[in-house]
């Protein structure tokens, strides 16, 4: 089917197009068609399908949540890195434990491999290749996209997760190309198409490592670092991770390695002006390290193998995009690379984004029903923070499509929402990361009890199937009736009792106490309490899963905190609850300075929540919009 001037129409109608295959993509394409949609994902390279295109590692600090969120809300993020899963390592170890994350070093190729194997055969999802050159637009509404080579493909909701791709262009000192990561074209005509449209667009910028030849490196000469044994994994329920693990390796830079950056600053694109764009704070490239830092004589580097199939490895921490001539003096200048080739020069990718606060808490345009936007368009760095806006965007595509209640999550119940809420009250004025230090509420939003927050949602959308339910309802009352048992059990302090505790540095018992009471002791070990555990809580028993007695022993020792959370909380809930006219004018507010006034129109807050949390908003410009609010209603009222 086809129309003068326009070109193929193709015939079938899509609830969901996915514009994108990126972490972002996957997730929002697999989530929609969980709940029931008729999708397709349209990307410029199936054979990039889920790639890792920077380093090939999926969790971290603050990552690590979303992606146990990812994970209980039905999405592949975490069955597919421990299916790729090479090296486990937790960090923030020596902090609480609501703060500790693990990071798995995966092998990319295996790591894609299973994203595109789980999206072709999936039933109700459509895989098609093509780059969208624009969006299908009918009376203000979507109708579908279109593609480079003329095709329409109509929908009912489209998602858009570009990426890094919009008037993309890559440097590597004054070499400039189109693309959105090497290789690889810019999507020129739909970022036009956005700006188009009136959407304020921001510049970002973002890099890449270089990549060296992994059999000219004198690994002898860098510091070995394995990974956890036996590995855990980052998924709830799936199979142990399968690979063959590897060891990563760490080595670091050096005086000579910051002479010759410094002495290549003036040839730097980042120094020079010829990037504009923003880029990332909490991964800077390291000639932007060297000038910041430049008291430090040293930055640690990780040299982390891409896989088992190939001999190309990563030099974490050594983002450039210095000239190739220095990239090369400058890696043979550091310990155990002095001959280390380079396989891919690394460079800075400068790309637009849109600025998401003209976004809704669902991630759509409001004033184009049925768009979305998910991942790194939306200003944010990662692939766990694209892959959590792609699950939530698919979501919300999919009830807009079956005309049903769209869900919400507030910052109290997920980071996910957290980072929801940041963009789209605060905006992206940077490349977006997620910290767990961003959370006000940690101590509950952990990795361990992900599913049991968000389990239940994701069985009432259609996300997890009945099996994963069921799994979700059991660890439930297993932690409860084994938390019932601790808090029962009591424990006489006997001489033979004191001698155990003491023995084990955990001092006297002066009273009677329970099981609970003990393990509220913050280094008590549930070794030393083996002897008096009932019988239902010994090995094999309720607690047989060591992640279970993990849980319990956390939600014991943060029992306190979290009750005095729940309060804030409450509070937090009564003023998110307080909404915003859509109308609302913020200049006739008496009493909001013009620069408060200028925000809240900007951020467009849906909440009285949401305008506390807009920089520049003081708790006095709240207090003004309030007492506005409340004389409104008294007005209407009155008015009968």
């Amino acid at each position: 089917m086809s129309a003068p001037g326009v070109g193929l129409i193709h015939p079938h109608r899509w609830d969901v197009i996915v514009v994108g295959g990126g972490h972002a993509g996957t997730e929002a394409a697999l989530a929609a068609v969980r709940m029931g949609c008729d999708v397709a994902m349209v990307t410029s390279s199936i054979d990039r399908v889920g790639w890792m295109s920077c380093n090939p590692s999926i969790g971290g600090v603050g990552k690590s949540h979303l992606v146990a969120e990812i994970d209980a809300l039905g999405g592949e993020m975490a069955r597919a890195a421990d299916r790729a899963g090479v090296h486990y390592k937790l960090l923030n170890h020596s902090r609480g434990p609501a703060v500790h994350a693990l990071r798995v070093q995966c092998d990319k190729l295996e790591y894609a491999t299973a994203l595109r194997e789980r999206l072709e055969r999936q039933p109700g999802l459509q895989l098609l290749q093509g780059t969208v050159a624009g969006l299908w637009l009918e009376g203000g509404r979507i109708a579908g996209v279109r593609t480079g080579h003329g095709v329409h493909y109509r929908a009912r909701a489209v998602v858009l997760t570009a990426g890094t791709f919009l008037s993309a262009v890559c440097h590597t000192g004054d070499q400039v190309e189109a693309g959105g990561r090497a290789g690889e074209g810019a999507s020129n005509d739909l970022g036009a198409q956005l700006r188009a449209l009136d959407l304020r667009t921001l510049r970002h910028k973002t890099g890449t490592c270089p990549r060296l030849a992994g059999r000219t490196i004198d690994w002898d000469r860098t510091q070995r670092d394995p990974g956890l044994t036996p590995p855990p994994t980052l998924a709830r329920r799936g199979p142990r991770p399968a690979l063959r693990q590897m060891d990563c390796h760490a080595t670091r830079t050096n005086a000579r390695t910051h002479a010759l950056i410094r002495d290549a600053l003036p040839r730097s694109p980042l120094f020079s002006g010829q990037i504009a764009g923003q880029g990332p704070r909490y991964c800077p490239s390291i000639e932007d390290k060297v000038v910041r830092f430049e008291d430090r004589e040293e930055h640690g580097l990780f040299l982390e193998r891409e896989g088992w199939r190939t001999d190309e490895v990563y030099l974490a921490g050594l983002s450039t995009s210095l000239p190739a001539d220095v990239q090369f003096a400058m890696v043979r200048s550091i310990e155990g690379l002095e001959s280390a080739e380079i396989v891919r020069f690394g460079y800075a990718v400068e790309y637009d984004t849109i600025d998401p606060r003209q976004l809704g808490p669902d991630l759509g345009l409001a004033r184009c029903p049925g768009l979305y936007f998910a991942g790194q368009v939306n200003g944010t760095s990662g692939y766990e923070e694209a892959g959590a806006q792609g699950l939530w965007a698919g979501v919300q595509a999919a009830c807009f499509v079956q005309e049903r209640d769209a869900p919400t999550l507030s910052r109290a119940d997920a980071y996910l929402a957290v980072m929801v809420d940041d963009l789209t009250t605060r905006g992206g004025g940077e490349p977006y990361r997620m910290l767990t230090s961003r959370a006000e509420h940690r101590l509950s939003l952990r990795c361990g009890n992900a599913d049991l927050r968000l389990g239940p949602l994701a069985e009432s959308l259609g996300l997890c199937d009945a099996e994963a339910g069921a799994a979700r309802r059991s660890r439930q009352a297993r932690l409860e009736a084994a938390r019932t048992l601790l808090e029962a059990e009591r424990v006489v302090p006997t001489p033979a009792v004191v001698d155990r505790l003491v023995a084990a540095g955990q001092g006297g018992l002066g009273t009677p106490a329970s099981l609970a009471d003990l393990l509220r002791r913050p280094t008590m070990q549930w070794e030393t309490l083996e002897p008096w555990l009932p019988e239902p809580l010994r090995s094999g028993g309720l607690l047989d899963d060591p992640a279970d007695r993990d849980e319990v022993t956390i939600a014991l020792r943060y029992a306190a905190y979290e009750a005095r959370e729940r309060t804030r909380v409450e509070r937090t809930r009564r003023a998110e609850a307080v909404a915003l006219p859509a109308d609302l004018d913020f200049r006739v507010v008496h009493g909001l300075s013009f620069e408060a006034a200028e925000k809240l129109g900007l951020a467009r807050p849906a909440t009285l929540g949401q305008a506390a949390r807009v920089p520049g908003v003081t708790p006095a410009a709240v207090s003004a919009l309030h007492v506005h609010l409340e004389m409104r209603h008294r007005r209407a009222r009155a008015d009968g």
